[in-house]
């Protein structure tokens, strides 16, 4: 269509968040922020195509009440490790399904992020948004 340019996608809570979530919000955001300019080919010189790291959220399909927050940069081994046994904190109620999945560019971003979600604020935002 004529006259419509795709700009990338940006998170609908961004606005709400930054106001609601202190410090955290802010990280979020800017990581938004250098997304959006990666993919338009300006702003930081990150590499859109390079490594991603994935915080990623789990829930047990033996019982649903048993959830896991994880980090890993190969999103569909390290599942595989959890549905074979491989974690210890995981082994007991496999299977596994992926929940949701949020990626970033950088481990430390990915780290904040998935350090944010294991706090008391973090756990209910997640269970607003992400569970």
């Amino acid at each position: 269509m004529k006259g419509i340019q795709d700009r990338g996608s940006t998170p609908l809570a961004s606005t709400s968040l930054r106001q609601g979530f202190g410090w955290q919000a802010g990280a979020l955001a800017k990581a938004a922020r250098q997304s959006r300019e990666a993919t338009a080919g300006s702003g930081p010189s990150s590499n859109p195509l390079g490594n991603m790291y994935y915080v990623y959220l789990l829930r047990s399909r033996a019982d649903s009440s048993r959830t896991y927050i994880g980090l890993t940069d190969n999103l569909r081994i390290r599942l595989a490790k959890h549905n074979e046994g491989g974690s210890s904190h995981t082994a007991k109620h496999r299977p596994w399904e992926l929940v949701t999945y949020l990626a970033f560019s950088t481990r430390e971003q990915a780290a904040d992020f998935e350090g944010y979600l294991k706090t008391g604020s973090g756990r209910a935002f997640a269970k607003k948004r992400l569970w």
